[in-house]
């Protein structure tokens, strides 16, 4: 079995203390493998192909569902009515929000066909995604449920916070480039960190290896789901 460094002999020496970073640091070298990985270095430049984009913008829609229930249950197993409200809004937003839109207009430029919008065949790693997804979900363990909302936003920012230089003039990549940067996305991150910082170090042992163990899944489903992305 692996050894890991428990989290607080390994904030003693550490440059950011903090429970997210802990979580974070000891999912390397996966965690650098996603935010760097060449199909997210592809969409910031641009040149992803069409059929590779809609690949995965297709499986990426097949999440909607489970993440707006996931946001749900963040909702219902918040401690603090503070932690609820940010949640809350967010909910809101994912259920009426661009993002939708953007799916819609990027799958029709893509060629996808209605088919492919309503039932696609679901890759392997987008059943265990979406199965980890309601597993949290059913858990309405707060912090799992962090755990794993901390994974699909951070990593995301990761990557596009990446592009440099003007961004793609194609609305397919750029607007997917901008729905995960910007002031409000970075604050959301913060946010969940924010919420793992707070509760992290007040958890005994085992309930930070099981968000550990959450957290870890996730990013190696992260860097499936961009591999499968460039399969052929």
């Amino acid at each position: 079995m692996e050894q890991v460094v428990p989290y607080d002999e390994w904030r003693a020496g550490a440059a950011d203390p903090s429970f997210s970073e802990w979580l974070r640091s000891l999912s390397e070298p996966e965690w650098t493998a996603v935010v760097n990985h060449p199909f997210a270095a592809s969409i910031t430049r641009g040149d992803v192909p069409d059929a590779a984009m809609r690949r995965y913008l297709i499986q990426d829609l097949q999440f909607v569902d489970s993440f707006t229930a996931l946001l749900g249950a963040a909702v219902a197993s918040a401690d603090t009515f503070e932690s609820r409200v940010p949640f809350g809004r967010f909910l809101g937003q994912t259920a009426t929000s661009e993002e939708l839109t953007y799916f819609d207009r990027a799958l029709e430029a893509l060629g996808a066909t209605p088919g492919d919008l309503t039932s696609p065949r679901l890759e392997p790693v987008t059943e265990e995604f979406r199965a980890l997804m309601d597993e949290a979900r059913r858990s309405l363990d707060y912090p799992t449920v962090l755990a794993l909302l901390c994974v699909a936003e951070w990593s995301y920012l990761g990557w596009a916070s990446r592009a440099t230089g003007p961004l793609p003039r194609n609305f397919v990549h750029r607007e997917w480039i901008e729905l995960h940067e910007g002031p409000e996305f970075r604050a959301w991150v913060q946010f969940i960190r924010g919420e793992l910082d707070r509760l992290g170090p007040r958890l005994g042992e085992e309930e930070r290896l099981r968000v550990l163990d959450v957290f870890r899944r996730a990013v190696r489903l992260e860097r499936r789901f961009f591999d499968m992305a460039t399969e052929s």
